[in-house]
């Protein structure tokens, strides 16, 4: 007896027919070569060691640091660039350095903060001349966000640097640094590391220096910590990032906070940090930033004089003198800067994970191939596909280029090329009526753009696969884009291109899930930044505004914006709303416009027929 047709219905299609086109055994196959750069990374480990430590114990005055933290922070409690407070705080800070017997210079300069336009600012250098013209520099940055104090942040780091230079004030002879040592005072570190990207840019002494020691909010009652990450993807060299990390642990006796595995490859991928080292390590200056605070910087409100910590100041201030000792004495860093991803006191070089989400794409790549001559073979057409494709890429194309002349007008917050601070009202405060026409324009370009893509009629089983070959093929483009733009940035594009690979092939609720998971890569993203930043939901619209300044670099918007046409293709399939771009024959006028043209006709006969139904006539 043969079998019911009802159990012929429910059985499983067979391999390399229209409903299971994905070559399973090959693409389980390709996965074997990505343990050759597993293996290659095993043996890419490498061990850093810290310099030697300074010949004599650091003299960190903590009473006098905290004395002078306490004073700055009471006399100018708001010192956001171009307040008076910051004004004042300039020139008590020169006063300071004059007491001690420093001549000092400043660099004037005004640059546009979001939410608080076109301020002038100032950066002030105190230099310890030494045997070397080579520099290491000491600084941190003396502004607040101004709803506090600021007293650790960062009126103790102001104190500290102030501290540690009373140090190199008035040598004897012949016993002045063996390198030349730059104290520096930088404005705007609050709202972007502003005056350290001036200081990187424009200084005469910025091609000389050989690290870079900056100190921030180091009187919280947090463990001290180390920060690594640069706006490029870059690390501190191993030997300097050890150093300061033993120096922390000497003076503190506990584990020093420092990111996490999973933290710096998002770090990489995503380039981005609060803090000063940041600028100078997207230019390959050696530098990091010695902490009490987390990946972001501690309540404002808070923030007074008496909040201080003394003994996380004293630990913090201790760890840096002997850091520059240490550095001064036997600087001997790796040229430069790289990346690196640190496990304790181990690391792995950059280009070895890069090699192994590299390889991880060569599975889907070759399934995507292979599915490709599926649909030849199969006489399966995919030019209506990629011209369903293409109009969603429009229509993503034309909501970035709102969102970019909205920028261009100024109706987004604007500023530098920079990170935002969370605490302005640029970020705390969402523009709802700007976002309201940007949504209202943004739906004008679908309502244009879907009228070819609805479907008119039951879609074939080949014009879906049509379908889903042409998104992974452009999501395969878009997978080697990002590979030659930012390799660390597959980790965001790849959970997409592995699910989506399969779509074709599931029903149901399996379908919906792995559609779900393409989507983890965004989701990364923005949970990464919502929970390491304290953004909450306003990670969102964070990540639009580091746009809207130009802080993201336009390719990787692009590509982005390309994605998502890639998203919204994979989910018109997986909803049974898919349809294949119509030929010309089937396209005909556009129901919009014959809709527009008709209003127009019936106006136009009513405005004739006014004048007859007047005369009677």
């Amino acid at each position: 007896m043969g079998t019911p047709p009802e159990k012929r219905r429910r059985r499983r299609p067979r391999r390399g027919s229209v409903e299971r086109p994905i070559n399973a055994r090959t693409y389980r196959g390709t996965w074997l070569l990505v343990a050759i750069p597993l293996l290659i990374a095993a043996f890419a480990v490498r061990k850093a060691s810290p310099l030697p430590p300074p010949t004599l114990p650091p003299s960190f005055n903590t009473l006098a640091a905290s004395g002078l933290a306490g004073t700055l922070a009471r006399a100018f409690p708001d010192r956001r660039p171009g307040t008076n407070g910051a004004v004042g705080a300039s020139e008590w800070l020169v006063n300071q350095f004059k007491q001690e017997g420093f001549a000092t210079e400043s660099d004037y300069w005004r640059a546009e903060i979001p939410g608080r336009g076109h301020v002038p600012l100032r950066n002030i250098v105190a230099v310890a001349p030494g045997r070397s013209t080579d520099a290491i520099i000491v600084m941190a940055h003396r502004d607040n966000p101004g709803v506090g104090p600021g007293a650790n942040n960062n009126a103790s780091g102001t104190a500290a640097l102030l501290e540690i230079a009373r140090g190199y004030a008035n040598p004897a002879q012949g016993t002045g640094p063996g390198h030349t040592v730059i104290f520096l005072s930088t404005d705007a570190g609050s709202f972007g590391a502003l005056g350290v990207q001036r200081f990187a840019t424009h200084s005469p002494d910025r091609s000389h220096v050989l690290a870079v020691i900056n100190l921030d909010s180091i009187a919280g009652s947090g463990r001290p910590s180390v920060q690594i990450a640069g706006d490029t993807p870059r690390s501190p060299p191993s030997s300097l990032l050890q150093t300061a990390i033993t120096n922390l642990e000497t003076q503190s006796a506990e584990p020093v906070g420092q990111p996490s595995f999973a933290g710096q490859l998002l770090d990489l991928a995503f380039p981005f940090s609060l803090y000063e080292q940041a600028p100078l390590l997207g230019r390959g200056v050696p530098a990091l930033t010695l902490t009490t605070a987390g990946n972001r910087r501690p309540a404002s409100l808070t923030d007074t004089p008496g909040g201080m910590d003394r003994k996380r100041l004293s630990e913090v201030g201790h760890a840096a003198q002997a850091l520059l000792t240490a550095l001064d004495q036997g600087l001997e860093l790796a040229g430069g800067t790289s990346s690196y991803v640190y496990l304790g006191p181990r690391y792995i070089p950059g280009w070895a994970i890069e090699l192994i989400l590299i390889a991880a794409l060569v599975p889907f790549l070759v399934a995507v191939v292979d599915l490709f001559a599926f649909c030849r073979r199969r006489r399966i057409h995919i030019a209506p596909a990629l011209r369903s494709y293409r109009r969603r890429l429009g229509f993503w194309a034309w909501v970035g280029g709102v969102f970019g002349l909205f920028a261009l007008l100024g109706i987004w917050p604007g500023g530098e090329a920079a990170p935002v601070s969370p605490e302005t009202h640029a970020v705390t405060q969402w523009p709802l009526l700007a976002l309201a026409g940007f949504a209202v324009l943004s739906g004008i370009g679908w309502l244009i753009a879907r009228e070819r893509l609805v479907p008119r009629g039951p879609v074939a089983a080949e014009k879906e696969l049509a379908g889903h070959t042409a998104g992974l093929l452009a999501l395969a483009v878009l997978a080697l884009l990002v590979a030659a733009i930012d390799p660390f940035a597959l980790i965001f594009i790849l959970p997409s291109v592995h699910a989506w690979l399969w779509l074709s092939q599931l029903r149901g609720w399996p379908r919906f899930l792995t559609l779900l998971a393409g989507f983890a890569g965004l989701a990364l993203l923005l949970a990464s930044m919502a929970i390491r930043f304290d953004l909450g939901f306003g990670a969102i619209w964070y990540v639009c505004e580091l746009v809207a300044v130009g802080y993201v670099p336009i390719p990787l918007v692009l590509v982005f914006l390309a994605w998502l046409a890639c998203a919204a293709q994979f989910v018109a399939l997986s909803t049974a709303r898919y349809a294949p771009y119509p030929s010309r024959a089937e396209r005909g006028r556009s129901p919009l416009l014959r809709s527009v043209g008709r209003r127009l006709v019936i106006r136009r006969r009513a405005e004739r027929e006014e004048p007859r139904a007047e005369t009677g006539g």
